[in-house]
């Protein structure tokens, strides 16, 4: 493929994860994709073979959780572990890729038919913090009653930040600053765990 190629596909991939953090996957077309992209709209048939096809190469090509087996080391140790992916999943949706983060809470939370294609990118990564807790209960590093429990708690911690806006009367003038939010998460999983941070 030539770099033409390449660079005309990744501006409708880029095209694409912005129209769909704004208008949705539905309220979005093909047209206002290549418009916005500068291409052709056959393009997206030749390159993608549809729009279906361009919002799964979305997470294929942007997102960040498909590196988990290149950090294999790294996952290896229970708090290390824990502690990458919790930054990790904190920064991607604060700080790295709003967009792909909020496509990713509109398909769930609508549970459309494309939620197959998110968890399918999702599910390796929550199973490996399952993983870990598991791994670091059975050190005695980790202290919890219930995995499923603690699992759904951290996911809950982990994607609370997300909400924010949900409870602006509630929480008022937000003191919360993106670049602290990860360090703040992990310091409140781990205290849950019941781990002396340093």
């Amino acid at each position: 493929m030539s770099q033409a190629d390449n660079d005309i596909k990744t501006r409708i991939l880029l095209s694409a994860r912005k129209l769909f953090a704004k208008q949705g996957f539905e309220g979005t077309t093909v047209r206002q994709i290549c418009e916005d992209a500068g291409a052709n709209v056959a393009l997206v048939s030749y390159h993608f073979g549809g729009k279906e096809k361009v919002f799964e190469a979305i997470f294929q090509h942007f997102f960040s959780g498909n590196m988990i087996s290149e950090l294999e080391d790294q996952l290896s140790d229970p708090v290390v572990g824990l502690r990458t992916i919790i930054e990790e999943t904190v920064n991607f949706s604060c700080v790295y890729d709003k967009e792909l983060s909020f496509i990713i809470q509109q398909e769930m939370t609508m549970n459309s038919s494309r939620k197959a294609i998110v968890n399918k990118y999702l599910n390796p990564v929550w199973t490996k913090v399952k993983e870990l807790l598991q791994k670091g209960k059975d050190q005695g590093i980790f202290h919890f009653d219930s995995l499923s429990y603690t699992l759904l708690m951290v996911m809950g911690v982990a994607l609370a930040h997300k909400r924010e806006y949900n409870y602006d009367a509630i929480i008022g003038e937000s003191d919360m600053n993106p670049l602290e939010i990860a360090d703040q998460t992990v310091a409140f999983i781990f205290k849950g765990l019941g781990v002396q941070m340093s």
